[in-house]
Formats: structure tokens, sequence, C-alpha cells
């Protein structure tokens, strides 16, 4: 499933002659058919393209913003983790106040302060995503540290860097390989979320979000190839990576049982 719509935004600029920001002046608004296979918007902009177009915008801020949300947490978890003390007190302290605000509100809050544009998205989105890995990481490592082969590592004269990098690390990153994929849907929901508020992606990018809301007035008007289009790609997309996700973590359970 999501490899259908990651293969429509790669070669959607061979399937259709309109670029996504394009405007055709005489077909505002048209239904779908003729030129315009999924009709045109308000501005009369093409539907179809502006859909496939959006995959590599919506798709793109997403993964950048998971990944950076990864490293970034990754580090923070597996330090604090690792030194534990007064340090790993801080840290989850600090940690436990952001996550106090529910997700999409502190998203909100923070575009709300960065302005929009795709950029500031990505950074947005892995603002409000590092602290979970920062904490999942965390406790992974203060289960790995205790572990008898680092007793060894140690003994053998290897530095706590070398230990924490090289061993402790790489051990305690399973957990994120099957929630990443996950909360990339998360991603492109929120992105999907701001953008409709008018705090994403600013149009005329092609943003599944922005293009719902732009839409709105259109549904009451009976004329819904201007929301649909979108909102199903938007629906394939979150829909896939949480089969993923799920799918990730069935395997990881049933590996961790045998």
């Amino acid at each position: 499933m999501l490899g259908l719509v990651v293969l429509a935004g790669l070669i959607g600029p061979l399937l259709t002659p309109w670029g996504p920001t394009e405007i055709d002046d005489g077909a505002v608004r048209r239904p779908p058919g003729g030129a315009h296979l999924l009709g045109t918007d308000l501005n009369g902009m093409d539907v179809l393209t502006r859909t496939l177009a959006a995959v590599r915008i919506d798709l793109g801020i997403a993964v950048i913003s998971v990944a950076v949300a990864v490293v970034l947490g990754a580090l923070i978890g597996a330090l604090s983790g690792y030194a534990g003390g007064w340090f790993d007190a801080v840290v989850m302290r600090v940690l436990e106040i952001v996550q106090a605000f529910p997700t999409f509100i502190l998203a909100l809050a923070i575009a709300a302060l960065v302005g929009p544009g795709s950029v500031n998205m990505a950074i947005v989105i892995a603002a409000v995503s590092t602290p979970a890995y920062a904490r999942l990481v965390r406790s992974e490592v203060m289960v790995v540290r205790e572990l008898p082969y680092l007793d060894a590592a140690r003994t053998s004269g290897l530095s706590a860097r070398r230990v924490l990098w090289r061993h402790v690390l790489p051990n305690s990153l399973t957990p994120v390989r099957t929630v990443a994929p996950l909360n990339i849907g998360w991603a492109v929901l929120i992105l999907a979320g701001l953008s409709f508020l008018g705090l994403g992606v600013p149009v005329p990018q092609a943003e599944w979000g922005a293009m719902i809301s732009q839409g709105t007035t259109d549904v009451i008007a009976g004329r819904l190839w201007t929301t649909l289009p979108p909102g199903i790609a938007l629906v394939l997309c979150v829909l896939g990576c949480a089969l993923i996700g799920e799918g990730l973590q069935e395997r990881a359970t049933a590996k961790a049982a045998r």
C-alpha cells in the first residue's frame, strides 16, 4: 500500500503534463475529465498533479523529521541512561515537561513561533518527536549497561565512551527500528494537520492538508474532487505506515518469545 503511494509520487511527473503549481485560467473548479483527470481546484491547478506531488513533500518531510528525531533521541537517551545520577534526573525532568503537552498542541505552538515552510515543519516535527525516542533508548540502555559482556568490555580496558558508542547504543536501538515506521505516519498526520490550519507548508506548494483545507468550501457545494484525492492519499499513506509498524512490532515480539 505504501509502496504504491511512493511509486505514484515518484513517477507523478510522467503521469500528467501539468505542473503542481501550474494554473489553467480557463478551468477553475472543473470536474474530472478531459485534460484534468481528477479536475481542478479553486485556483485552476490540476488536482491529480498536486496530489502526486504532495507525496514527495509530505513523505519527504516526515522521513527527514523522524530520522532527525531518532538520531537526537538516541544520543540524548544513551547519554542519560549510561551516565545516570543527576544528569539523568535533569534530562528526564525536562523530557517529562515537554511530553506533558499533547503532541499536536505542542507542534502547533512551535509552528506558530517558527512560521510556515518545509524546513520549519521538519524542525517542528523532529522537536516534538525527540523526547519519545530519548525515553525509549534510555530504558533500553539502562538494561543493556548491566549485561555481563559489558563488564568484560570494561575490564578489558575499553574507555566508557567506547563502551557506550560501540556496545551499548547499537544494542539499544531494536525498539526504535519498530517504532520509527509507525511514527512516519504520525509525522505525515501532524504535517497535514498543521498545513490544514495554515501553519504548515504554504500554498501554492502541493501538500495534502493544505489541499483539503482549500477544498472545504467545495465539499459543501458538492465538488468533492478537490478534497477526496488528497484525503484518500493521506489515509493510504498513514495506514501503510501503521501496518508496517504493527508488523515489525509483531515480528519483534515473536522473536523475543523464541
